[in-house]
Order: C-alpha cells, then structure tokens, then sequence
C-alpha cells in the first residue's frame, strides 16, 4: 500500500500548492490514499467544512488536525457526520467528532488514528495510554494503521514511536510547522519522523508574515498573523506499507519549493 502524507496545510496559500502539486505526487508514488493534516487551512487557524470539501475535490482522502481543531465553531456543525475528518482521539470523551476510522479503497483498508501529545499541548488524556484502547481492535480488521500525532516535543513523538513498533505502520510528527530529517523505520517496522513539516508559504516564520512574528517576540504584543506573501512549499512523506504485516518498507520525505 502507498501512502502521502502532507504536513500541516496552511493559510489559502497552502491550500493553493497543495492541488498544484498532489496529482503529481500521486502519480509519481501510485499512492493509494492521501493524509492531510488540514487544522490551519481555514485563514491559518482551524477548519470548516467549505476547505475540507476543497481539499477532499483536489485529492485527499482523509483530513487529521489537531490542537486548532475547535478554532472554528463551524467545525461543530460537520465533523459527526464527516469521517473523513478526525481529531485527537485522546480528547475528551465529551468531544464531538472522531479520533480515528478505517478507510476503504477497494480491497485496501487503511487505519488513520489522530492523536495529541501532552507537553506544552492543550489538556488531553495519556496518549501512551489511550492507544492501548484502540489499537487491538483496529489491527483485526486492518494491519495497516498511521498515526498523525500532533505533539510539540520532539522526545515524546519518538518515544510513542518506539512504544508502538510494531503495532503501528507509521507514526507522523505534525504541528511544529518545520520538517525534520530523521525519517527511520524502526526495527519493528513503524516508520516515523518527528515532523511532516508544513504545506503553504515558504518565505515567513512558519508559514506566517515575518514582521508580525518578529515584532510579537520583540514587544510581546500579539497580533493576527497573516500568511507571508512570496514563495510556496509543501511537505510531508511517503509510506510503502506491507498490507499483510502492517509493517513499513519505505518511508520518504517530500519537500517541493515553488519554482
């Protein structure tokens, strides 16, 4: 099985590249499903059904997200009819929504489970913990399972990494916007990188107007943070998973500036 997975898409900007560029990422990897984390689509913060069904017209198949998710009240009125679109399944139980599904292509199965990390992240319950609820269940119907975990501390990615070996095809760090280079398959087989990196503008502080950012770490004062203006970038992976162990075969960074 082929997998993309996209970094955190951002601003229109991100939205844009992405279909500039996704029907040739498919091509060129024969992906059978594209992952996008998608909770900054919506002008830089949050999602709403309007982006979601846009970025699900130019290719994508299943949308992650993570501490944004509620930044935008209208996520409430689709994300329990919308399985296409999950958030932390280790928020509260009281939260609208899903945290993880399995998708059908054909004879493929595909599990995609969301999660957030504790450190420096909105509260949440133990992700260590919370996968144990889930994960048995899910590899009885399919062994091919990544996880979009959306955490802050690099040493907690990896650490959920190593403690799911085995049980997990891939572990994909999101949220710090900046794409890491220790893509790794474990010697289980789970395939993991501590940051997918970013999808939209290339030129600013993580995708947003430098000045604004610059000036907010200079007096303190916080500001809306437009997206930066210039050129264009779209990050993630790709996975070649073995669908009758679950395990990964290969795991690849992709990283495209705009010309």
């Amino acid at each position: 099985m082929n997998i993309i997975f996209i970094g955190d898409i951002c601003f229109k900007a991100g939205r844009v590249f992405f279909k500039a560029k996704i029907k040739n990422l498919i091509e060129k990897y024969k992906a059978d499903f594209v992952v996008a984390n998608g909770e900054n689509m919506a002008g830089g913060k949050g999602i709403n059904q309007a982006v979601a069904n846009e970025l699900f017209s130019y290719g994508c198949d299943i949308i992650t997200t993570g501490n944004h998710i509620w930044a935008k009240k209208e996520v409430l009125n689709f994300i329990d009819s919308e399985n296409r679109v999950l958030r932390p399944y280790n928020y509260s139980k009281q939260a609208p929504g899903r945290g993880y599904h399995i998708y059908h292509k054909g004879s493929k199965k595909l599990a995609v489970i969301n999660m957030s990390g504790q450190v420096g992240m909105l509260p949440c319950d133990n992700p260590f913990a919370a996968i144990d609820d889930i994960i048995r269940s899910i590899r009885e119907e399919t062994k091919c399972v990544v996880v979009d975990f959306h955490a802050e501390a690099t040493s907690e990615k990896i650490a959920f990494a190593y403690d799911n070996d085995g049980r997990v095809s891939a572990v994909i760090g999101t949220h710090t916007h900046v794409q890491t280079a220790d893509e790794r398959i474990l010697p289980f087989g789970t395939g993991v990188i501590s940051d997918a990196g970013m999808t939209g503008p290339f030129e600013g502080i993580i995708g947003c107007d430098r000045e604004t950012v610059i000036n907010r770490f200079r007096t303190g004062i916080s500001d809306f943070f437009n997206p930066q203006k210039g050129l264009n970038q779209i990050n993630g992976v790709f996975l070649e998973i073995e669908e009758s162990t679950g395990q990964c075969n290969k795991i690849e960074r992709i990283y495209e500036i705009e010309n």
